[in-house]
């Protein structure tokens, strides 16, 4: 074995480095320096996201299991900053008396989560590829339950470790017929069977199972039937994580999958597919957002609509399909985190969690209340904020394939925008016009909080206006156009 293919894997080398840092403060530190370990997390990893910028070299690595590409690394680097403002929106809440006890297993969990990510976003082989999904999986299933006191944290794990366990399960049924029909688990290698025998009914089930077992991990409709109340029931750190790290992760990999390895049945295949459970995606996620009065549940389908859009770069099955489809991602980190961020402080210092406790918000909390604004316009796409750009490109990369199904498609999409600026100015309504003898009254909020929601406020504005933001990512998938061969 040659060891210098691990030069195409610092990421995962200093994510690992970052690992056993954190383990050996943990572990051996004085109970009195404990409570800095949050502290030290993330400043530990501020500096490894700013290394991880460095581009490594790239390349194939163990026969061919491991791809390092500018895709797959700025894909990382984008992963990173939104750990990193989860990090410091954790540090409060992970020196709380009832969480201190168990804060390092949090912060070594999480990273865990992350490293799997990681495998999964670079495997070209799909051994390589369910190991890193188990190694991004079963540790969310503790970060659940991370609240032990209360019974929905309870529920929220016992349902996650179940749509985990089902999802694998199906994901594997799917895996085994690939190898039949391939008898290989390399993607190039399944890529040659699928263009030499055509649409069998064997690759339509193979790719039926896969993308079910991928759907749950994305919260697909009609695959999402737990999420909202794993949403609502995880610590709100836990839940903002699982919403878009964990999110954006899956999808990139799902793309990679399907246009790699299955490329050649697009049109006769998996394009279909996608196009049905897209429109209930989008369309379910949006509807059953108007209903909901908690806030955690709100994003959960807001989160579940947000997966939809994302996969309509999935099916441009193009360059410029995947460079929207980073964009949205990148932009959706920001909104996501930016009304987790508001929703984690107001939870951690008064318990509200509904919609209708935000009334007259900015009367008490004029900056919270301005943040979470801004999250709920970048959400809707609202201009001039970045979430309009994301779903303007997100758009456009779906419309370039140019048939007429995919038209229908993004008109549907377009209708369904509209449909979710109803509900996200519900909650915008609630803070600056409803008013409450009750208010919250004025939150205290933690400066790393305050940091983190100032960084997701200058990111909403600044990313939709940096317009070379999205030609560098264009950039970057131009350099692997080769996964797009068999399209």
């Amino acid at each position: 074995m040659d060891y210098s293919q691990f030069l195409m894997m610092p990421q995962e080398i200093g994510l690992l480095l970052v690992f056993l840092l954190v383990f050996v403060y943990d572990t051996f530190m004085p109970s009195r320096s404990q409570r800095f370990l949050p502290y030290f997390t993330a400043i530990l990893f501020c500096v490894f996201m700013f290394l991880s910028f460095i581009p490594p070299q790239m390349g194939d690595a163990f026969g061919g299991m491991f791809e390092a590409n500018p895709a797959s690394w700025m894909m990382k680097n984008m992963l990173n900053v939104g750990v990193f403002i989860v990090l410091l929106q954790a540090i409060k809440w992970s020196n709380e008396d009832f969480v201190s006890v168990r804060r390092g297993e949090f912060y070594e969990l999480l990273l865990l989560t992350l490293f799997g990510m990681y495998l999964m976003m670079s495997a070209r082989h799909f051994l390589l590829f369910v190991i890193g999904l188990e190694t991004a999986s079963l540790p969310i299933a503790a970060l659940t339950a991370f609240e032990k006191r209360y019974y929905e944290s309870h529920e929220a794990a016992a349902k996650y470790i179940f749509t985990a366990i089902f999802s694998s399960a199906i994901f594997m049924l799917g895996v085994s017929f690939v190898y039949g029909l391939a008898g290989s688990l390399y993607f190039n290698d399944i890529a040659a069977a699928v263009l030499g025998q055509g649409s069998s009914v064997l690759l339509v089930a193979a790719l039926a199972f896969v993308i079910a077992g991928l759907g749950y991990k994305l919260s697909l409709v009609p695959f999402h039937q737990w999420t909202p109340d794993v949403y609502q029931g995880a610590p709100t750190a836990v839940t903002s994580y699982l919403s878009v790290i964990s999110k954006g992760a899956a999808a990139f990999a799902f793309m990679v999958i399907l246009v790699q390895a299955f490329g050649a049945a697009y049109a006769q295949v998996w394009q279909w597919m996608l196009y049905v459970v897209i429109i209930l995606t989008i369309t379910i996620g949006n509807l059953f957002a108007i209903r909901q009065r908690n806030m955690k549940r709100f994003l959960a389908y807001s989160s579940i609509s947000q997966a939809g859009y994302i996969m309509l770069g999935v099916i441009a099955a193009s360059t410029v399909g995947m460079a929207s489809m980073m964009y949205y991602i990148l932009v959706y980190i920001f909104s996501n985190l930016a009304a987790f961020g508001v929703i984690a402080a107001i939870e951690r210092q008064s318990g509200k969690v509904t919609i209708d406790d935000y009334n007259g918000l900015f009367r008490t909390n004029p900056w919270m209340a301005f943040t979470m604004m801004l999250a709920m316009f970048s959400l809707g796409g609202i201009p001039p904020f970045a979430g309009f750009f994301s779903k303007f490109f997100i758009f456009v990369g779906a419309a370039q394939t140019g048939s007429v199904a995919i038209y229908v498609l993004v008109f549907i999409a377009l209708v369904n925008t509209i449909i979710s600026l109803y509900y996200y100015l519900l909650v915008v309504k609630a803070m600056f016009i409803r008013q409450d003898d009750c208010a919250i009254p004025y939150i205290d909020s933690h400066w790393t909080e305050e940091l983190a929601m100032t960084m997701c406020v200058l990111a909403i504005v600044a990313v939709g206006l940096a317009s070379g933001i999205y030609t560098f990512l264009s950039q970057v998938t131009d350099s692997v156009s080769h996964i797009f061969a068999h399209i």
